[in-house]
């Protein structure tokens, strides 16, 4: 494994941007919990999100593809650029997890000498930030082999990420929640079928506020773009409640021209 990983870093070196990188924040609601995919390193249980360089002859929006293939094996997803973060004391040398761990790391791999891939790796970063919503149950993503494993782990639950991270995630939540004031919200985090109590138990996870049902259900309803089906099968068939689906039509109209929205 140390082997592969001192070719994958010289690779790296040779064919990518120095200091220019990429991380992504995959979102996904499950249990009604949102969560974000996640990597645990083999050494020391560090944790960091899918991320990686941009290669010399590479757009970005394809860099960022790249990256979340040959991290994750997911393909296709619909990324969106959130952020560019740009903090002068950004790199791997001073935002990792204890100051002197590139030094360790490459000593480890037996690169404590090689002074050139050292300097490479020490470069301030400048990153941008891509986002991806997702419906966990149809995603089987695959740890890339440099790292023990992937998990998808609650927003509020997330253990300490490398390069500070853990920004990076509230960024791209601070985005979506400013996007759901113009646009409806993704159709990739709700179940084909949906009440409007799962609705707005989603609407006040990403917004981070409690809202109030009736305020909530008036204004999603005259939105315009729901369609209303049969009723949730309860114990109590006057008590349950109706399932909602979205007019695709509608939806993507809504997409295009947006919407006004105040929760």
């Amino acid at each position: 494994m140390e082997n592969n990983l001192q070719v994958s870093l010289y690779k790296i070196s040779q064919e990518c941007l120095p200091g220019l990188s990429i991380e992504c924040v995959i979102l996904g609601y499950e249990n009604q919990q949102l969560k974000t995919l996640v990597f645990k390193s083999r050494d020391e249980l560090s944790w960091s999100l899918p991320g990686g360089f941009i290669k010399k002859e590479e757009d970005v929006d394809e860099a960022a593809d790249r990256i979340v293939e040959e991290r994750t094996g997911l393909k296709s997803l619909y990324l969106k650029q959130f952020h560019v973060f740009g903090a002068k004391n950004k790199s791997y040398a001073q935002m990792a997890k204890y100051p002197g761990q590139l030094d360790s790391w490459m000593e480890k791999l037996g690169l404590a000498e090689n002074q050139e891939l050292k300097d490479w790796f020490s470069k301030r970063l400048v990153t941008i930030g891509f986002y991806a919503l997702v419906e966990i149950g149809d995603q089987h993503p695959v740890a890339d082999p440099i790292f023990e494993s992937c998990e998808w782990i609650s927003v509020e639950e997330l253990p300490y990420l490398l390069l500070g991270q853990n920004e990076t995630v509230k960024k791209a939540l601070e985005h979506i929640r400013i996007q759901l004031h113009y646009q409806p919200i993704s159709q990739a985090l709700l179940p084909k079928k949906f009440t409007m109590s799962e609705l707005q138990k989603l609407y006040e996870i990403l917004l981070g506020k409690t809202l109030v049902r009736s305020n909530f259900q008036r204004k999603m309803l005259g939105l315009d773009f729901f369609i209303r089906n049969e009723k949730k099968k309860t114990g109590s068939a006057n008590k349950a409640p109706f399932l909602y689906s979205f007019d695709q039509k509608k939806y993507q109209d809504a997409l295009q021209q947006g919407i006004g929205l105040r929760l």
